[in-house]
């Protein structure tokens, strides 16, 4: 056998140069008309997630005022009166924090949104790159958020399948 040959050596491919996506021209009549609809929604999206952000934090300060004291009378019913106040505060508590933690969960994307749709108005204004690399940018990032909240969603299906199979069969044998 020949010292010049190994056998367990990996096989190698011809290095081909990767060609670009695009090229370097500018953009075309018709990507420009698709940018220049697609702004103002982008715009109109991100204010009204910022109306609705707005809302959604009035309703969990709305939720600190009222829930503790109707969640102390909840308790009272279930005969736990040492424990109402407590409880109820708690109960109030923790859906405010949920549901203003949702809001700024609203909030983010609503910004990147926003912004996309704004630096797309400013290139078609001023035709710079940097306005549409920043778009750009802002479209990655909202997709991005989106990609990982997702992600995150999908990971509590499972654990919500488990306690709804625990609190039915809690059910079931009580």
């Amino acid at each position: 056998m020949s010292d010049l040959v190994n056998p367990y050596e990996s096989p190698e491919s011809a290095a081909v140069p990767v060609k670009p996506l695009v090229s370097q021209g500018s953009l075309t009549e018709t990507m420009l008309i698709y940018l220049k609809g697609a702004s103002p929604w982008l715009r109109l999206v991100g204010i009204l997630g910022f109306v609705g952000s707005g809302l959604i934090i009035l309703w969990g300060i709305a939720l600190l005022a009222i829930v503790p004291s109707v969640g102390e009378d909840w308790f009272q019913v279930l005969e736990i009166e040492q424990f109402s106040s407590f409880l109820g505060a708690t109960f109030g508590g923790s859906m405010a924090i949920f549901t203003i933690g949702g809001a700024v969960l609203l909030f983010i994307p609503s910004l990147f949104a926003y912004r996309f749709g704004e630096k797309i108005r400013s290139f078609l204004r001023t035709g710079t790159d940097q306005d549409l690399e920043l778009a750009f940018k802002n479209n990655k990032s909202f997709w991005k958020f989106v990609g990982i909240l997702s992600i995150i969603e999908l990971a509590f299906i499972p654990l919500l399948i488990i306690a709804g199979i625990i609190i039915a069969v809690a059910v079931a044998l009580a």
